[in-house]
């Protein structure tokens, strides 16, 4: 039986599930925050991070690792390109989405989300402005000249599509989406990721954990 641990909210937990959901693997869930001082996460992740994965005797964490695990181990359904050019080229949206762009997307929703109802702080709006204004155009502007206009990145549904859109969910909590006005292409591709059959799901229970 396969355990995943980490907040579902999160964009590398998320991937992850989408992962498992698109594989068809049953598995058990157990929420868990990083750096909340969990003993239990700190065992199965020693960096504290989400997410982390058991599978009988293995133990790993780090979604980049998890999702070419569960392809390498539960290969019937790929999630990766076969082509070595396309794969490699997945790679790269894998970890450009899981570093700049997901920084980014988290700020906003760390700012407009997360201060105001866990910290109970006011909103810092200069501070999201400058993300919104100065710090994502040059990501969006790239990212419009390499997806496509019509399905997605290498044909099926993918773990480079999952990485690139999956950060925008967060900042879609926190009143921010793509304008599809000057970035048509990508913001139809985070479309797309949201109402496939394996991420529809999770957002689902995931709006209905934060009340909408």
């Amino acid at each position: 039986m396969i355990t995943l641990y980490g907040a579902n909210a999160s964009p590398f937990v998320r991937k992850v599930m989408a992962v498992l959901a698109m594989k068809d693997l049953s598995y058990e869930h157990i929420p868990s925050m990083p750096f909340s001082g969990d003993k239990e996460l700190a065992r199965v992740s020693p960096l504290q991070k989400v997410p982390a994965l058991i599978d009988g005797d293995l133990n790993i964490a780090d979604s980049k690792v998890i999702c070419r695990y569960l392809e390498s181990a539960y290969p019937d359904v790929p999630v990766y390109p076969t082509d070595l050019k396309d794969r490699a080229r997945a790679d790269w949206f894998e970890e450009y989405g899981g570093t700049v762009l997901a920084e980014a997307a988290a700020g906003i929703f760390f700012h407009r989300f997360m201060v105001p109802n866990v910290f109970k702080r006011p909103v810092d709006e200069d501070a999201v402005n400058k993300i919104i204004d100065e710090k994502l155009p040059p990501m969006l502007d790239y990212l419009e000249g390499q997806v496509p206009a019509e399905g997605f990145l290498f044909g099926d549904l993918s773990v480079a599509d999952l990485a690139l859109a999956s950060p925008f969910v967060n900042a879609g909590y926190a009143q921010y989406s793509v304008d599809a006005g000057k970035w048509p292409k990508f913001a139809g591709l985070v479309d797309r990721v949201k109402a496939h059959g394996a991420v529809a799901p999770l957002l689902e229970a995931e709006a209905a954990a934060f009340g909408r």
